[in-house]
């Protein structure tokens, strides 16, 4: 009974820590070992790739303005370098500010360095009843795997209708198109028809005449031979 007390100052601690380094994250967190690593090695990769457009190759792919105007395309290079790596690096915090990378990793650190102190003090992690656990984390714990297995289907039927509805846009899209032929075909059918009508209009008359004088000719005359 006497480790007890221990033990839950113990915990308080660890969630004490924890708690300064997630209220620590709000806030532009300073970077821990991991996160400066990590910048150090994206860095490093920054600069190996940005060092692929050196003046040496950007003037082999262009030799003639290289020959021809060749601090030009050294400046040219230089700036292309300086945007792209600025860019590059914007991206990179950007990103890192978005998924509180640097806060998270600063949190790791903590539980190694917290791990590695009870691994040498010999102090065993806090056993935490289940009873004292909060109501939301014991729901939690139940309905994780109920919730995961519906999550997953869920996530599987919205690829599935994604993929449908993608079929059915190129579809209708092709449809539309093929819709959109057709009247442009029938809009010129009715131009044509409209031309014809108009070309025909001055003389229709004089053809409905003809029409019917020839026609009337042509009773006549069967009437003659019979």
């Amino acid at each position: 009974m006497s480790n007890v007390p221990e033990r839950s100052q113990t915990h308080a601690h660890q969630t004490s820590s924890l708690d300064a380094t997630r209220a620590a994250s709000t806030s532009t967190p300073a970077p821990g070992p991991r996160a400066t690593r990590l910048r150090d090695v994206y860095g490093q990769a920054l600069e190996h790739t940005l060092s692929r457009l050196s003046d040496d190759n950007l003037s082999g792919c262009y030799p003639t303005v290289s020959s021809r105007a060749g601090p030009v395309l050294r400046q040219v290079q230089a700036q292309m370098v300086g945007k792209l790596g600025e860019k590059c690096r914007r991206e990179f915090d950007s990103i890192l500010e978005a998924r509180a990378v640097v806060s998270r990793l600063n949190e790791l650190d903590v539980l190694v360095t917290e791990a590695k102190a009870r691994r040498d003090s010999g102090v065993d992690a806090p056993q935490v009843l289940p009873n004292t656990l909060p109501p939301d984390r014991i729901m939690r714990a139940h309905l994780s795997r109920t919730l995961s297995s519906h999550k997953s289907q869920l996530n599987a039927r919205l690829q599935t209708s994604q993929a449908q509805n993608a079929v059915m846009y190129d579809t209708i899209r092709a449809q539309r198109a093929e819709i959109g032929e057709l009247l442009a075909r029938v809009e010129a059918a009715a131009a044509d028809v409209k031309g014809a009508n108009a070309a025909l209009g001055p003389v229709a008359d004089q053809l409905g005449l003809e029409t019917r004088e020839g026609h009337a000719a042509v009773l006549a005359s069967r009437k003659e031979t019979l």
